[in-house]
């Protein structure tokens, strides 16, 4: 079964972070990304620019409007996300784990994904 693991922290925390810092833990993530793009299990990884470049199509009524901004209600921010295939919630967790362990602070979010289309093998 294919997960999202949606990644989820403070933007103030991670913008904050110097370029030494950042490639830090970038090197760190690309260690466990590789162990498991190794074994075949590593679908898409995006990191997301921050919610400033963001745009928000608001769907509540006719019409629809545009605006500049995420408009989400929290307080950490998705800021990327992984695609794996894994055997079950239990082998998804694991690879979770796997980057709490290198990647300070934020959440991380585990999803199964009932659809899943890889445009890209398809063109």
């Amino acid at each position: 079964m294919k997960y999202a693991v949606l990644c989820y922290h403070s933007e103030n925390v991670v913008c904050a972070w110097s370029k030494e810092h950042d490639d830090e833990v970038m090197a760190k993530l690309a260690v466990v990304q590789g162990r498991w793009a190794k074994a075949g299990k590593l679908g898409p990884v995006a990191r997301l620019m921050p919610t400033t470049a963001a745009t928000t199509l608001r769907k509540d009524h006719e019409p629809s409007v545009v605006l500049d901004g995420p408009f989400a209600e929290t307080k950490e921010q998705l800021l990327g996300f992984f695609v794996i295939e894994a055997s079950g919630l239990e082998e998804a967790l694991a690879f979770t784990k796997e980057l709490a362990e290198v990647n300070p602070g934020g959440a991380y979010e585990v999803r199964p994904i009932g659809y899943f289309v890889d445009w890209s093998a398809n063109s």
